[in-house]
């Protein structure tokens, strides 16, 4: 059996040992290197731009500026806000503005410095609350309404009454701070243009579908004149997931050149592209009745989403979509305004979009539960929603692990003996989550298939599979060889793996939503199950034999495809369809942490993570997965923060300045995989990469209360908001014991 074996990555050797191809790697004759003049200002008016310096230095072969690519895209088809450089104005610090393309990347940043560029510096709002005091201060000029990306209010049920009517309410506001992705790879892009006008550009993309369309559309080229290939990625976890500048310049520069043209990212130019997690303000209601159960929930959210649309029309409905599980929810409402500020753009990073409202909510549910004088996992198990029931807003919900998850964290931490028993300083959180296996409907509407794979039998014995999926390194060609190798009894050795190239693979649309396990499965699976049946037919003592046989009864080779269809899901009422999946995943955790009382800072000790991926194709993989996540949730609530001056600067765009916790920073993570055996993914499987992250933030932010009777509801929790938070406890008990 193929299917749950230990199965190492197919692509780990060539990564490990130097061999692999990365988009840095690739090398073409004559080829240019093209580097982007960036905005110092946050907001500016551009009156002219001045190459005739740079134009002149030695070495520099083309130009380009805003105006040669005025056609505005994004992934999204409504909220296309963004050009490849600036044109008229610019709209935050690191904004493009020029490119120029050299013969070397020296000569190119010599030239950049050449460049004038006359600037009307305009006012600018740095947070969404200034953008929504500010409207006449327009940071996008898409927005229809002031700087408002996207307004979004939904409510289900009488919210009002059912908390005017409950025994324990909690009114509180939390924050959380915005971070980005940190992938070990920076962005790069590659473009070349052949004699018959052919374009092929090679990017760091985790959307190659996407950038293929978008290409296409702005440089006016007909998608099939288009290519796109994604070759060995080096980390994106939702930051490469739109179409950015430098693959539209590198495209333009070789049209204009007729010389292939790279563009790689500085680690600085990282931080400027973002599109990383929204700060949040959350207002947060949440209410129990007598028994424990959830009345009701309130959540009012102001998400600040810097300055290009990027997926925010998604994050202001994730932000409350995605909460309504795995807890039953008596009424429900949010009320989500994503703005526009002059700052670089946010979008989705690993738990995309209900990450932050996961930790406000956990956080009130375990103070509701303590005012009500209730265990927080008896808090949790008493409001579990089910299996194959319907939310609050109308989700489907099929197979749900969570009280197993739940009953292995509980046991695993000792938290009945321990919790609340640790003694000062010491202290054990719990919390839980859901989250989606792929959105029901993809990003730009159509009755294809979101998923394709072609799968190939040679008469030598080998297996081809060609499949538009993009690995991120997640494995999802490794998985492909394990499904290829248990429905056809082939040695998952003997199968090869070609992949994200728009002229080679079937379209498929990308890593984003935790989409790839369960739609490029099912796809996978049913190409190999076609074939499956031809050769078992055929007959034969080998693989190989077999498939000769099954040849020479075809007349033809062999082949057959595969694809992933739209299931139509979701509420009945706009808006409805998104955060709408086929499967939802679900997550418990505990964390024990630990606080010295004195300087505020605190430790996680341990974190135990149980995630219900449906079934685990390759439990290595899965357990990276969920360890993976709990790093980097844990990450966020320890150090990372984008902090920005009064002008809208980054502080430190560097992994200097930009903490990120090293191996002495990382807890001990003790990973459990649960099996719910999800009837619709393929063979019972559901998704794994994002959902364990949502649950550390909040575990965490418990344990600290466990540890030292403080309440925390801002990231990161530095320690000096640790310690101001011991003072304001310690003053309490100082008026209490005075009076």
């Amino acid at each position: 059996m193929s299917i749950g074996a230990r199965f190492p990555k197919s692509d780990g050797v060539a990564k490990a040992d130097g061999s692999g191809i990365y988009a840095d790697d690739i090398a073409l004759p004559r080829m240019l290197h093209a580097k982007i003049l960036r905005s110092p200002h946050a907001h500016a008016r551009i009156r002219g731009i001045d190459l005739g310096a740079a134009e002149a230095l030695p070495g520099v072969v083309a130009t380009l500026v805003g105006a040669e690519l005025p056609l505005k895209y994004g992934v999204i088809p409504w909220t296309q806000d963004e050009t490849a450089l600036a044109v008229e104005k610019v709209r935050h610090v690191g904004d493009a503005v020029a490119c120029i393309a050299a013969i070397d990347e020296r000569t190119a940043d010599e030239a950049l410095r050449l460049v004038k560029v006359d600037y009307e510096v305009l006012p600018a709002v740095l947070t969404p609350e200034d953008a929504l005091e500010h409207p006449e201060i327009k940071v996008n000029e898409r927005a229809k309404v002031g700087n408002v990306t996207k307004h979004v209010h939904l409510q289900f049920g009488e919210v009002d009454e059912a908390v005017a009517g409950a025994t324990a309410v909690v009114r509180e506001t939390y924050r959380y701070a915005g971070s980005t992705h940190v992938p070990i790879e920076p962005h790069c892009a590659v473009a070349r243009i052949d004699a018959d006008g052919n374009l092929t550009v090679w990017s760091s993309t985790q959307i190659p579908h996407y950038v293929h369309r978008e290409l296409s559309r702005v440089l006016g080229l007909s998608q099939s004149k288009v290519r796109v290939i994604q070759p060995l990625l080096g980390g994106a976890f939702g930051g490469k997931s739109d179409p950015f500048a430098l693959e539209f310049c590198v495209a333009k520069l070789a049209m204009k050149t007729g010389r292939p043209v790279k563009i790689l990212y500085t680690r600085e130019e990282v931080f400027y592209a973002h599109r990383g997690r929204h700060p949040m303000k959350m207002d947060v209601t949440l209410a129990l009745d007598a028994d424990g159960r959830i009345a009701a929930v309130d959540n009012k959210i102001l998400i600040d989403g810097g300055a290009y649309a990027s997926f925010g029309l998604v994050t202001a409905y994730y932000a409350g979509q995605l909460l309504t599980g795995p807890y039953r929810f008596g009424t429900y409402r949010f009320d989500s305004y994503r703005m526009y500020t002059n700052k670089p753009p946010c979008g989705p990073k690993r738990g995309h979009g209900s990450v932050q409202p996961r930790f406000a909510f956990e956080v009130a549910l375990d103070e509701a539960a303590e005012k009500l004088g209730l265990d927080p996992v008896e808090a949790r198990r008493r409001n579990f929603i089910g299996e194959f029931v319907e939310t609050v807003n109308g989700q489907k919900i099929t197979s749900n692990g969570f009280l197993k998850c739940l009953e292995l964290v509980e046991k695993a931490s000792g938290w009945k003996e321990r919790h609340g028993k640790l003694g000062p300083g010491r202290g054990l959180g719990v919390a839980g989550s859901m989250y989606i296996s792929g959105t029901a409907y993809p990003v730009y509407p159509n009755e294809m298939p979101q998923s394709g794979v072609l799968v190939k039998l040679d008469r030598s014995g080998r297996v081809a599979i060609y499949s538009g999926a993009s690995d991120i390194g997640q494995g999802v060609n490794t998985l492909l060889c394990q499904i290829a190798a248990e429905e056809l009894h082939c040695d998952p050795y003997d199968v090869t793996v070609v992949s994200a190239d728009t002229d080679l693979t079937p379209v498929d649309l990308g890593a984003y939503s935790s989409r790839v396990t369960y739609m490029v499965g099912i796809a996978a699976r049913e190409a190999c199950q076609k074939l499956a049946e031809k050769l078992r037919a055929a007959g034969g003592a080998t693989f190989t034999e077999a498939c000769q046989r099954a040849e020479a009864a075809e007349g033809a080779p062999l082949a057959a495809t595969g694809g992933y269809r739209t299931e139509k899901l979701g509420g009945d009422y706009r808006g409805g369809t998104i955060g709408a999946s086929p499967a939802y995943s679900f997550t418990a955790h505990v964390a024990e942490v630990s606080v010295d009382e004195e300087t505020g800072i605190w430790n996680v000790e341990r974190i135990w993570a149980a995630h219900d991926c449906g079934k685990a194709l390759n439990p290595t993989l899965v357990e990276g997965q969920i360890e993976g996540s709990v790093y980097m949730g844990a990450a966020e609530a320890q150090m990372e923060e984008m902090v920005y001056d009064e002008k809208g600067l980054l502080f430190g765009p560097s992994l200097l300045d930009y903490r990120i916790p090293t191996s002495l920073d990382t807890p001990d993570l003790d990973s459990y995989i649960v099996e719910s055996n999800d009837p619709g993914g393929p063979y019972g499987a559901k998704e794994a990469g994002e959902g364990p992250l949502h649950p550390a933030i909040p575990a965490i932010a418990n344990g600290i209360h466990d540890a030292c009777g403080i309440r925390i509801r801002e990231l990161p929790f530095y320690p000096q908001r640790v310690l101001k938070l011991l003072r304001e406890r310690d003053a309490r008990r100082e008026e209490r014991a005075a009076s």
